[in-house]
């Protein structure tokens, strides 16, 4: 069994350090997405949405795997 750890808050991140921590612009994070290769944005309201930031991470993790293994995205 594993020990209970305090969870840690919830971060979102707006679409501008989405861009900033991945280097993808905000036309290439919207075709990602259609594609279903990029994480889902959460909306926040009427005109505004943000990423999860555990789920950018796992992205760029993901994409750093891929290298390791030797395979394109």
């Amino acid at each position: 069994m594993q020990p209970v750890t305090a969870k840690t808050a919830l971060q979102i991140l707006r679409r501008k350090e989405v861009e900033r921590r991945t280097r993808l612009s905000r036309s290439s994070i919207y075709a990602a997405i259609h594609a279903g290769k990029f994480p889902r944005p959460v909306s926040l309201g009427a005109r505004a949405v943000g990423w999860v930031e555990d789920e950018i991470e796992a992205w760029l993790q993901s994409r750093i795997d891929l290298r390791q293994l030797g395979v394109k995205p």
